[in-house]
Formats: C-alpha cells, sequence, structure tokens
C-alpha cells in the first residue's frame, strides 16, 4: 500500500481518503503530486517522500492517478537503472494506492524547489513530453537539503536504489 499526497490544487481531482493508514508499505514511502504550468502546458511533478525521486508527466488524466502510480514508478525506476526485482517488489507493495493530505513540509520544501527549477530546463516552445524525461534525470542528480551536514545531503537519484535495495534485497 501507498499513500499519494496530491498538494491542494489538486484536491478536487484527488479526494482524500476517509480511512488513511499511518505509513506506506513501499521502500521510497509516499508519493507528494503537485501541478505545475510551464509554456502553457500543464505538468504533474510527483516526489518520492523518502528518497525525493522526481517524476515529471504531462498533467493527463489526473483522477486516473492513482491507479496508474504502479505503472509510473516502474517506468521510472527503470530508466534509473534499477534491478528488475526490486521494481517488482516495490510494484507489488503498491497494489493499493490511497490519497492522503500533505504532511512534510520539508518534503513539500523540495517539491516547490523542483517546480521552480523545471522552466528553467524546458526551452521555451522547443520542448515535448520526451523531453520531460531528461529534466527529471536532472532533477534527480540535484543535491537535496544542501544546507545540512554532509550527511544528510540527499542525492535522490542515489538514494532511491540503497532504499530500494534495503527494503527488498537486504530484507529477504
Amino acid at each position: 500500500m501507498v499513500i499519494l499526497r496530491p498538494t491542494r490544487r489538486l484536491r478536487t481531482l484527488l479526494p482524500l481518503a476517509t480511512a488513511l493508514p499511518r505509513r506506506s508499505d513501499t521502500a521510497l514511502g509516499d508519493w507528494y503530486v503537485n501541478r505545475l504550468v510551464v509554456d502553457h502546458r500543464p505538468l504533474l511533478l510527483l516526489v518520492s517522500a523518502t528518497s525525493l525521486l522526481p517524476m515529471l508527466l504531462p498533467a493527463r488524466n489526473v483522477r486516473e492517478l492513482p491507479r496508474r502510480l504502479p505503472d509510473l514508478v516502474e517506468a521510472r525506476l527503470r530508466r534509473c537503472g534499477i534491478p528488475g526485482r526490486w521494481i517488482e517488489a516495490e510494484k507489488k507493495a503498491m497494489t493499493s494506492v490511497t490519497i492522503g493530505p500533505t504532511i512534510d513540509r520539508s518534503v513539500l520544501g523540495i517539491v516547490v524547489d523542483f517546480a521552480k527549477a523545471v522552466p528553467y530546463h524546458l526551452e521555451r516552445g522547443r520542448w515535448d513530453d520526451t523531453t520531460l524525461l531528461s529534466v527529471e534525470t536532472r532533477l534527480g542528480e540535484t543535491p537535496c537539503y544542501a544546507g545540512r551536514r554532509d550527511d544528510e545531503v540527499i542525492f535522490p537519484d542515489k538514494r532511491a536504489p540503497e532504499l530500494l535495495r534495503a527494503k527488498w534485497e537486504l530484507a529477504n
């Protein structure tokens, strides 16, 4: 089970569940989602709460996002070169998606920082959906919490495999 946590901007399209579990059962934890607009085109930015791994995609069929989330995460992890057995275990743990409120202000801060960075990576009028993949890769290489001690800085593209390995390989 995984919790999808939309920002206030998306709550009308993704209404909150009445009963919520305490936390997600996945290695990457809850997923935060925000809507942004670049070049008059709506986009969705999703960020894993534990690894801060970002996903960037066109804002189509937003109401279907809970159903599509496991497949989207699977595709993102494949692009990161994550071993298939860890991806399958993570996807299996995501079979149930619940919508919950945002609860972690530090993760919301990262979502805001990433959202502000996206337009700088997209050349006005010269990008398409395929360009979004290179932007999410660049965001994944961005150090997060850089003002903290060195051992607290998170590089999302490095942290995600560590968490997946710890949950799905070392636990077995």
